[in-house]
């Protein structure tokens, strides 16, 4: 029986729906004999040939532009073969069937032509892309995240990491870290030389290098994770404080429900938007009070306002300016401030923003800070310097993303995971003492952390979860 990844795999690879073309691929091992049956004629490698595909009865069901990629040479490392129909669905079933039903044909020796092919999962063209070497696990991400891309900046970025450019950071920084434990390992064979053949080879020097490189990396690596994953900006507050309003604004589109009435908006309404290329998910939630008037379905449209909030990359703490003086008011965002200090993390930014400027001409925020604005959700004003702080507060170094590449967050944790090996591998170098044995383990698990960004070194349950976001054809 064949294993999982030696079976022949067949999918549709365009998007479900009607379209103007639709693609059949189908990858394995020795797809000739299948070629020949399908098409009736060989193909020229990497050519494509018009003809007709007909059913069993030999009747066409659509005439293909048809491509044979004999492996290696090939997007999955495998022979493949490319049908190229007009995009109706049902056409593409047929063909899908046709493929199947030829495949189970025997030759001459009574064996099928194409032995175990089955219906593709999802990502597994992708994968087989990497296990077959034609792609590192970088890259293969860089696919879906390309497809994937919500802004202009965020696919341009993918098509540097696809094109290798991270993976490049990365293989740098390994083949320093390899060097540096090539030294200490050498230094443990060879007890005798000890320590002053570390400071003879700079090891010392080549370990501060590598944590600064590092640092870079991780730096640039955290940028191309913000544009691919985006922000998550909860706005919250009392009730009319113009939370509504604020989205509205900031979408440039109405919509969410904007009334005078305490309540309106009872569930989380989400848009999003882009500043400097970044998604922002910008989150409007329900009016947070503590009031008798508050009926079943509003209660429950503030809990939920809560665990948004709770799940929040920057929180927009929207204020009244026109209510600022009102004793009752500020006692209210108090209690919402003391609870906000409970429910969001430490490292997630609270954004203090003062509403409808428009109408207090002259009106000072109170408790001023480097986190409190002054705007009008109403007229525009003050909104350029709220787009602008948002991307400051989270992270993003401001300026263009061309040179950056796309990023996950596992990528950016991996990351963290290098720089406190080298940070314990860096103490071990510098005690009175230096333990070399620890050192030497250190740097290892450096770079196996290292590792499992590219896939070098990666378990078969994070390769499932990876690819298994990708789409079917792919």
């Amino acid at each position: 029986m064949l294993s999982q990844h030696d079976a022949p795999i067949i999918a549709i690879a365009t998007a479900p729906g009607r379209g103007a073309v639709g693609i059949v691929r189908l990858s394995g091992k020795g797809l000739g004999p299948v070629v020949q049956a399908l098409c009736g004629r060989s193909l020229k490698p990497r050519e494509a040939t018009y003809l007709p595909i007909a059913d069993a009865n030999g009747t066409p069901i659509d005439h293909v532009l048809a491509l044979h990629f004999p492996g290696p040479n090939s997007y999955t490392g495998e022979d493949v073969l490319e049908l190229q129909a007009h995009g109706g669905p049902v056409v593409l079933q047929l063909l899908l069937a046709r493929c199947l039903d030829v495949t189970a044909q025997q030759d001459a020796e009574q064996r099928p032509l194409l032995r175990g092919l089955r219906l593709a999962q999802p990502g597994e063209f992708t994968q087989r892309a990497f296990l077959n070497h034609k792609l590192d696990l970088a890259q293969a991400e860089a696919v879906a995240d390309l497809i994937d891309a919500s802004t202009e900046a965020a696919a341009r970025s993918a098509s540097r990491s696809l094109a290798g450019a991270f993976s490049t950071e990365i293989h740098q920084l390994r083949d320093a870290l390899i060097h540096l434990r090539m030294l200490v390992e050498a230094t443990l064979d060879f007890p005798e030389e000890d320590i002053d053949f570390l400071k003879q080879a700079d090891a010392q020097g080549q370990l501060d290098r590598l944590q600064a490189n590092l640092l870079r990396v991780t730096q640039q690596t955290r940028q191309g994770a913000l544009l691919r994953e985006g922000i998550r900006v909860v706005i919250a507050g009392q009730p009319n404080a113009g939370k509504s309003s604020l989205l509205n604004a900031l979408a440039g589109a109405e919509l969410a429900i904007v009334t005078p009435i305490a309540g309106t908006t009872r569930d989380v309404v989400q848009q999003t938007i882009q500043i400097e290329g970044v998604p922002l998910h910008v989150i409007d939630t329900a009016g947070l009070r503590d009031h008798p008037d508050v009926d079943e379905v509003e209660r429950i449209g503030i809990a939920r306002a809560w665990d948004q909030i709770g799940q929040a990359d920057a929180v927009l703490f929207l204020h009244d300016l026109t209510r600022q003086s009102d004793a009752t008011y500020k006692a209210a965002d108090a209690d919402i401030e003391a609870t906000l200090q409970q429910t969001v993390a430490a490292h997630v930014p609270v954004l203090h923003v003062w509403n409808k400027a428009d109408t207090s001409e002259g009106a000072v925020p109170s408790g001023e800070s480097r986190l409190t604005l002054r705007l009008s959700a109403k007229t525009g004003d003050g909104l350029p310097a709220l787009r602008e702080h948002l991307l400051q507060v989270v992270g993003w170094q401001g300026g263009s993303a061309e040179g950056l590449y796309m990023a996950r967050e596992r990528h950016v944790q991996a990351l963290r995971e290098v720089d406190a090996h080298l940070h314990q591998a860096n103490a071990c170098l510098q005690a009175k003492v230096p333990a070399l044995d620890l050192l030497a383990e250190e740097l290892r698990l450096s770079q196996n952390a290292l590792n499992t960004i590219t896939g070098e070194f990666s378990s078969d349950d994070l390769l499932g979860v990876i690819f298994s976001s990708f789409c079917i054809g792919k």
